[in-house]
């Protein structure tokens, strides 16, 4: 039996689309604590972390909110920090994807104190491998794995402690079919293993996750699952800030999740992008929840 603690970071401050700041409250609206428990699940919903909103911040471009969005990446970097403390698993529901670099950061912080590594898996059409030097946009939802890695604007880099949170060896991102050249470049430079749509079309999703697995939990000590919803083909999610076409169809996404839970190492995740003003009857929301239940152990039979 595990015990989940969910929080809540309604973040929009990261990317130039209104209406994922809603994200939180739409999938808990689609029963994400019920369809947890009823996996046997304790589930704690701690609540939100506090977010600013954009009325209340002198901003005219993306990067503009750096500073407030590192504040917020720390406060979660503490929480995450000591729910793992605790060994109960931290459940993130976002909000954008800038704030992976706060709950990550707090995850590998607390790993580390027990003298182990944090494995992740970014499963994302998006790189995030972007620092505030190289990006086009500004837009800080570009941004988390990189400064994760130790790239980029330091206190943001510093959200959970000194130096980069995670290696670049214990990362794979999965799904990718949208990166720029800076990215590209990033993680050719850096070492980062990209697994693109196109190889999951050659080789197939369960190949693709049994190798990426196999990377992110080679001398750490547990997984953590960064999943943002545009990892779905947008005719599955259409509820998401950034969609690109040709994503993941609905059985491929489950049978990540489901090769997730059957490792029995993830120690916690994110769930990022859901936008209810873009979504249909809450679609994207529910899809989610089902792909959180999938992670967390729900079978077929």
């Amino acid at each position: 039996m595990t015990t989940i603690e969910l929080l809540g970071v309604q973040m929009d401050l990261g990317q130039s689309r209104r209406g994922v700041e809603m994200g939180p409250s739409a999938v808990r609206h689609a029963q994400l604590e019920a369809r947890l428990e009823s996996l046997g699940h304790v589930v704690r919903d701690a609540g939100d972390i506090a977010v600013p909103t954009r009325e209340t911040i002198d901003a005219t471009r993306g990067l503009d909110y750096l500073d407030t969005i590192t504040i917020v990446c720390r406060s979660l970097a503490n929480s995450t920090r000591d729910i793992v403390a605790k060994r109960h698993v931290p459940l993130v529901i976002g909000g954008d994807h800038s704030i992976a670099a706060g709950s990550i950061a707090g995850v590998a912080a607390a790993l580390a104190e027990r003298g182990e590594k944090l494995g992740v898996l970014w499963i994302d059409a998006h790189g995030d491998l972007n620092t505030p030097e190289s990006s086009d946009t500004g837009n800080v939802h570009g941004m988390p794995l990189a400064h994760l890695l130790g790239h980029g604007h330091q206190p943001l880099v510093q959200a959970g402690g000194p130096g980069a949170s995670i290696s670049a060896e214990h990362v794979a991102i999965i799904g990718a079919r949208d990166l720029d050249e800076a990215e590209r470049r990033h993680a050719r430079d850096w070492g980062v293993r990209v697994y693109t749509m196109r190889e999951i079309d050659e080789r197939g999703m369960r190949a693709v996750m049994q190798e990426a697995i196999a990377r992110v939990t080679d001398g750490t000590g547990g997984i953590h699952v960064s999943l943002d919803l545009d990892f779905v083909d947008p005719r599955e999610a259409p509820g998401v800030g950034t969609p690109v076409r040709g994503g993941a169809t609905f059985r491929e996404a489950h049978l990540a999740m489901e090769t997730i839970a059957d490792t029995g190492k993830m120690v916690s995740m994110d769930l990022v992008e859901v936008n209810p003003v873009l979504d249909e009857f809450n679609q994207t929301a529910e899809l989610a929840v089902g792909l959180v239940s999938s992670a967390f152990g729900k079978r077929i039979l």
